[in-house]
């Protein structure tokens, strides 16, 4: 039994009493929760000048896995010529995560100075950053989102948008209110061209109605998900981390190094398959199918091979949406065998498990519908489309991909599905209230 097992217990025990005590309420969400805790939504303080022929000057926040990664790619792109970028500074309160990040900036960018930061409201004080790309764990994405905002800065949110889908609305006000600022969603697969082809056929109208659709994420590992980080018991707080800023947000919790390093394996910090793997699935269907807000929310998970989880290791959703669509996601860290991804309509089928959009008419309709192969192009990695996608979108001030409303319809799905998935019931979302219920 590893240290964190018995917390993983009894985090959930108090998960399950709190859902219990709210058993057969309305939870409301966004403006309402908002107003009630006298938050002003903020305004963005003025952006850094940025002229056509100078870098754009980025920050990160979060330097782990992810965040070390952005670092080489963002660098990567400059020193390739396919986008003028500097990445000027770095911020994380553990300092081992910190200074590998530093390295692969300085070495990567000779005579680029970079600052580090192991308080990233430092960071934001400064007024020649022109962009923040946020990479920190889940429990903080929309508090730093927010703070960067307000500081005048264009954002880069990491996936998922934020852990619950209080924040995703109150981070949705704080976007509305300031359309100046550009946000994007760092959700992967939204750049690949066989969505954007299989949302142009669904709005003109080729399969009929789309009725259904499904996608999955699944993959398998001999030791369990994300316990391929390296945990050191000998980590200490205040020694390698400051314990206090890492937790933010989430509040009080007992140090554990566990925790610290595969935070994606426990309910307080993460929603597990469903906020860190599924919604690079779910993002880009939202955009193909365009049918309006989840308003029905359906899911199960089990803990099936990985016990010591906390979150689960299989997981099923069932959405329904506005305009009379249902969506079936399947997610699984115990089974690499996934679902063909597939848009269903009741005159002809959408076919995107390959790079290519692959439309086969129903049996009734072959003499009114062709069936065909519509070639999309090899991008390479769409991860890099994306991180410049946001680069040309400071530049221009076009809007990015992935928006604000989309990435809270996304959190919509997370949330609810994961309610439903500990407590067994279904929940509810209304759109025109944005608030959501239990039922």
């Amino acid at each position: 039994m590893e240290p964190n097992e018995a917390l993983a217990a009894q985090s959930r025990r108090s998960f399950l009493a709190k859902t219990a005590a709210v058993a057969g309420g309305t939870i409301f969400f966004g403006s309402q929760t908002y107003a009630a805790r006298r938050l002003p939504v903020p305004l963005a303080g003025p952006r850094a000048a940025l002229e056509d022929d100078q870098p754009i000057r980025i920050a990160i926040i979060g330097t782990g896995g992810m965040g070390t990664g952005h670092c080489d790619a963002f660098t990567t792109i400059n020193a390739e010529g396919r986008a003028k970028v500097h990445l000027v500074a770095i911020a994380d309160p553990w300092k081992a995560n910190l200074d590998k990040a530093y390295e692969v900036c300085t070495k990567k960018q000779p005579g680029v100075e970079v600052k580090k930061y192991a308080d990233y409201r430092e960071m934001l004080k400064r007024d020649d950053i022109h962009g923040v790309l946020i990479a920190s764990p889940e429990h903080w994405h929309s508090q730093h989102a927010i703070d960067v905002i307000k500081s005048g800065k264009d954002v880069y949110l990491e996936k998922p948008m934020t852990l619950r889908l209080e924040h995703a609305l109150a981070l949705r006000e704080v976007v509305q209110a300031n359309p100046e600022i550009m946000f994007q969603v760092g959700t992967q697969k939204m750049r690949l061209p066989k969505y954007l082809e299989a949302k142009k056929l669904i709005a003109d109208g080729i399969i009929g109605k789309p009725t259904m659709s499904q996608t999955s994420y699944c993959r398998n590992s001999k030791d369990g998900e994300w316990n391929y980080y390296h945990v050191d018991p000998n980590w200490k707080a205040g020694v390698d981390v400051d314990w206090d800023m890492w937790l933010g947000p989430a509040g009080k919790h007992p140090f554990d190094p566990y925790v610290l390093n595969r935070w994606r394996r426990y309910r307080n910090f993460s929603t597990g398959i469903v906020g860190d793997l599924l919604v690079h699935e779910i993002t880009p269907m939202l955009m193909a199918i365009d049918q309006g807000w989840p308003t029905r929310v359906v899911a199960v998970g089990g803990h099936l091979v990985d016990k010591a989880m906390e979150n689960h290791d299989t997981v099923n959703l069932t959405i329904e949406f506005e305009k009379e669509h249902t969506m079936i996601v399947a997610g699984a860290t115990n089974n690499e065998v996934g679902l063909e991804t597939l848009i269903r309509g009741n005159k002809a089928n959408i076919y995107l498990n390959q790079r290519h959009c692959v439309v086969r008419p129903e049996r009734h309709y072959v003499d009114e519908i062709e069936a065909r192969t519509i070639e999309c192009p090899d991008i390479g990695d769409d991860q890099d489309q994306h991180r410049v996608g946001w680069l040309e979108s400071i530049r221009s001030r076009q809007r990015p991909a992935s928006n604000i409303d989309l990435g809270t319809k996304v959190m919509v799905i997370v949330d609810l599905a994961t309610r439903s998935m500990w407590d067994g019931h279904a929940y509810s979302f209304d759109p025109a209230t944005m608030t959501a219920k239990r039922i």
